[in-house]
């Protein structure tokens, strides 16, 4: 198991779709790369020759771009695995061929979202492209998570990194998994949070205490009572998710409950 993983996160949104942000908005900002999933090799953006490789669940180096507000993201070569990772099981495949990141109730499946769509007409003219993702006009710093999906190719998830958005001191809690959960905090803080929910609760004295809980049919099952770490010159992300990826598994195959957690950090700017 790994633990104290480092990357920044702030809302995350799917970002709404435009067909004019190919030819509209130019944007300039930070891009870190987050892959949800194994290590992602090879990629470039918008057919630049510099390489990107998104770190499976931290972050890798910050891209500086400067381009059109949708970024295309090629690929050249295989996808690079962590060799130190155990072999993927068949349920374990099964599960990374799906999106690690639940779309929002009510959202159509991937396949027919228009971001596929337009991606897979542009594949057959360019099938080095693997992903679209646009980008907000107005944000310096945003963190993407590559999410695998059919194909080969990635969905792109945007989270837009606003100081204004996480307070340092403070941790936002996101439910990235597709079980409602509810958090306790002993600071007053309880929230149920839907798939893609989040909330913003104060740590004191630099540790936030709570209960996870998840809802499986009419049944509330806690899972754990622990302890954050906040560090007042911290932007601090707690993400819940569920994932049956080898990153999160022990040597002998145990995943250590039945949601995951990473604790996400960077220090404020």
């Amino acid at each position: 198991m790994k633990s104290n993983i480092i990357f920044a996160a702030l809302t995350l949104a799917f970002l709404p779709f435009s067909l004019s942000a190919r030819e509209g908005a130019k944007v300039s900002m930070k891009i870190d790369f987050v892959a949800w999933g194994n290590e992602i090799g090879g990629l470039s953006a918008n057919s630049g020759k510099g390489k990107i490789t998104a770190l499976a669940f931290r972050y890798s180096e910050p891209l500086k771009y400067s381009g059109p507000s949708l970024l295309e993201l090629h690929q050249s070569g295989s996808p690079t695995v962590d060799p130190d990772l155990p072999p993927m099981t068949a349920e374990d495949k099964e599960h990374e061929s799906k999106p690690l990141i639940p779309l929002k109730s009510g959202d159509s499946d991937p396949d027919l979202l228009p971001m596929t769509k337009l991606l897979a007409k542009m594949r057959e003219e360019d099938p080095t492209l693997v992903a679209l993702v646009p980008l907000p006009a107005e944000a310096r710093r945003v963190t993407v998570l590559l999410a695998p999906a059919a194909g080969g190719t990635y969905l792109g998830y945007v989270i837009n990194d606003d100081p204004s958005k996480l307070p340092a001191g403070k941790v936002r809690v996101h439910n990235l998994s597709p079980h409602t959960i509810r958090m306790r905090f002993s600071g007053g803080g309880d929230k149920t949070l839907e798939a893609r929910g989040t909330m913003l609760e104060n740590a004191k004295d630099g540790q936030a205490i709570y209960q996870l809980a998840y809802r499986i049919g009419d049944v509330w099952k806690v899972q754990e009572n622990n302890i954050i770490p906040v560090d007042p010159d911290e932007q601090t992300q707690f993400v819940v998710l569920k994932s049956r990826n080898p990153f999160f598994l022990s040597s002998d195959g145990a995943s250590g409950g039945f949601l995951q957690m990473v604790t996400l950090r960077r220090k404020a700017d």
